[in-house]
């Protein structure tokens, strides 16, 4: 289990982007992971997809939400995580980040982090496409806070990010929606002193 991330991924009804995801994350993907496919119901469509594929490969595993949601199935993928370093990933995430899973699981054990933040934002970092509204607002949402109260992240609100297990277990979510969770984290851990590292994706 050293050096080991688990891999949660959220879905509803995607097979299409979960088999090029599990693609990628096979032929890209070089450190010790698993995935924790986590899924509401059992007519989600990504189980065609997924099925076939644990049958034979040990590394994925299918979990069933403990109620309904993403942000419930994120946090049904921490509790049954069983590695130090827990990663959440969209299974819509684009090859580039795919492939900077290995950098962001060395800056954790290789810097003890207790967050590992995927930033479109810093130096070496990039974000195309999307509306651009809603890209100028999330710009600027990370940009206050790492002026206002020294946020040592550039990106405060794209999801992809790692995860001290222990630090998950000692802290209780009050997000109550979607990727809010994202920002909490990341803010109870900068104010538990925790080390948070940055890593560029594009």
């Amino acid at each position: 289990m050293a050096n080991r991330v688990d891999i949660v991924i959220p879905v509803y009804n995607e097979r299409e982007n979960f088999s090029s995801t599990y693609k990628l994350l096979s032929e890209k993907v070089h450190s010790d992971w698993n995935v924790l496919l986590v899924y509401d119901f059992p007519e989600d469509k990504t189980l065609e997809a997924a099925e076939p594929i644990a049958k034979h490969d040990s590394r994925l595993r299918l979990i069933r939400n403990r109620t309904r949601g993403v942000l419930n199935a994120i946090k049904t993928g921490f509790e049954e995580s069983r590695a130090a370093a827990v990663l959440v990933l969209m299974v819509d995430d684009p090859p580039e980040v795919i492939e900077k899973i290995d950098d962001l699981g060395t800056a954790f054990y290789t810097q003890e982090a207790m967050v590992v933040v995927a930033s479109r934002y810093m130096q070496g970092g990039g974000h195309e496409g999307g509306p651009l509204f809603k890209g100028v607002l999330s710009l600027l949402a990370g940009l206050s806070l790492n002026k206002l109260i020294r946020l040592p992240v550039h990106d405060a609100t794209y999801a992809t990010r790692l995860y001290r297990k222990s630090f998950l277990e000692s802290v209780q979510i009050e997000s109550t929606k979607g990727f809010e969770v994202t920002l909490e984290l990341t803010l109870k851990a900068h104010f538990a002193g925790g080390k948070i590292v940055e890593i560029p994706v594009v």
